[in-house]
């Protein structure tokens, strides 16, 4: 009977994870001390010099608790390894041409825009100038140009999880990301699984890939071109709440792709920052960030459509 008992408690404890997602964590000096300890003490690629790398941390739609998890992750990533410059920031003026040319690389942590038009740049301008909608209309593409640019000169740019809708209605943005958002069922558990066991960017799974519970993204856009590398994928007929069948039996969630002469690393886990306290999803970001860099050689060659 106790058996029983214990094994209806389980069930319903996943149950109600699957329904409601994950209670947001407190960031505190215990949870930053959790994070020291499980972070990567050296980099896979040693280097001599210092990267300088953007993270940009304002969503101006749906607000991602784990964001300020995320930035703080990353800073403890570049104090432990002593390969990166991070710098932290929120206003528009950052992609202009000048202010990026500062940085090796840009990370999307998790800056949605606002629907229907999931436009960031225009976002952040209706936000903090006094220009006219006509006005905005004209200048926000200017941005989104600057950030392609960018990337097409040899930047890096490297996409947390929510980000990948930065211009998500922007085919040409899309062609240099991999993608766009779809939509996603409810939160569950998921088993991302490699690729290629083999392949640099996720040796740090050990051919186990990664079991937490996510939001399983679905892509459109320039995602079915399938113009990158793919890195991590999801079996459909796990999900559980699709809107609809879909003909793929996997789709990908992390991959990685050459725009121009710069690098490209997009990673859908995780909504949650609970999945830090895997240590192989801290070393797997930050081998994206020595990938975006270029510090990091791998075969970033494009798969073949299924």
């Amino acid at each position: 009977m106790q058996k029983i008992l214990v094994s209806f408690l389980v069930f319903f404890f996943f149950q109600t994870i699957s329904a409601q997602g994950l209670e947001p964590v407190e960031l505190n000096k215990e949870w930053l001390a959790s994070i020291e300890k499980l972070a990567p003490s050296k980099p896979t690629i040693a280097t001599i010099i210092k990267k300088k790398i953007l993270v940009f941390s304002k969503a101006t739609g749906f607000d991602h608790w784990t964001i300020p998890h995320n930035s703080e992750m990353l800073k403890i990533l570049a104090k432990k390894t002593g390969v990166f410059e991070i710098h932290v920031k929120y206003d528009i003026e950052q992609f202009e041409r000048k202010n990026l040319k500062q940085y090796d690389a840009v990370i999307f942590n998790n800056c949605n825009p606002s629907g229907p038009d999931r436009d960031l740049f225009a976002d952040l301008l209706k936000q903090n100038t006094s220009l006219s909608d006509v006005e905005i209309e004209q200048i926000a593409p200017e941005y989104e140009t600057n950030m392609m640019n960018y990337v097409k000169k040899g930047g890096g740019l490297m996409i947390l999880h929510g980000a990948i809708t930065v211009q998500n209605n922007s085919q040409a943005f899309s062609q240099m990301t991999g993608g766009s958002f779809d939509y996603h069922p409810k939160q569950q558990e998921i088993h991302v699984k490699e690729v290629d066991n083999n392949h640099p960017m996720v040796k740090a799974f050990k051919g186990k890939g990664l079991t937490h519970v996510d939001e399983p993204y679905f892509f459109k856009n320039a995602y079915f071109d399938y113009n990158f590398k793919p890195l991590l994928y999801m079996e459909v007929d796990k999900i559980q709440g699709k809107k609809e069948e879909v003909d793929e039996k996997i789709i990908y969630v992390s991959w990685i792709k050459r725009f121009g002469k710069g690098r490209v690393f997009y990673s859908s886990p995780s909504h949650n920052a609970q999945s830090m306290a895997n240590p192989e999803l801290l070393q797997y970001f930050l081998d994206g960030m020595q990938y975006v860099v270029g510090d990091l050689k791998c075969d970033d060659s494009p798969m073949k459509k299924p």
